[in-house]
């Protein structure tokens, strides 16, 4: 069976395309391998992701943001998918990837942006990673080679929609 790149990505890579890296190389380890990058790179993990992570027994260790710089050299590894979590990602000019990815939208609110009390905070948190948890397993129970690249294409976006 082969084992797939995707790549998550977010303007910031603190929250919403770290939590889906985690989430990703949770459930489907053997068939994929999940990175995350942002465009303009935070340079830090936001502390309630990481906290939400780790209270769910995610590994975190190795979590970093990051830009999309990283995965666009010669050197990055060939993606096989290209998953943009948030809006502004997503109407931003892309690197050519290696490999000719897929690419979908799975936009979501960003619970970063969230002020209010921690309670609020965490809620917001919490609702983004049931939305990528729901999401990423969805795509991860697909049976990607019974598939043409069009219905692939197709339930990719179908998968952001949900």
């Amino acid at each position: 069976m082969d084992k797939y790149n995707i790549l998550f990505l977010c303007t910031g890579n603190s929250a919403r395309s770290i939590v889906a890296e985690a989430i990703m190389n949770r459930v489907a380890p053997g068939r994929f391998n999940a990175y995350s990058a942002g465009s303009h790179p935070r340079g830090t993990v936001n502390p309630h992701a990481l906290d939400l992570l780790k209270r769910l027994d995610h590994p975190i260790e190795g979590l970093r943001s990051k830009s999309w710089d990283e995965f666009s050299g010669p050197d990055a590894p060939k993606l096989d998918f290209v998953i943009t979590v948030c809006d502004d990602a997503a109407g931003e000019v892309c690197p050519a990837w290696p490999g000719q990815p897929m690419t979908a939208h799975w936009g979501m609110p960003d619970p970063a942006a969230i002020e209010g009390s921690e309670v609020d905070i965490s809620l917001a948190f919490a609702e983004t990673y049931r939305m990528l948890n729901n999401r990423v397993g969805a795509f991860a129970n697909l049976k990607l080679s019974a598939l043409d690249r069009l219905s692939l294409q197709a339930k990719l976006r179908d998968i952001g929609k949900t």
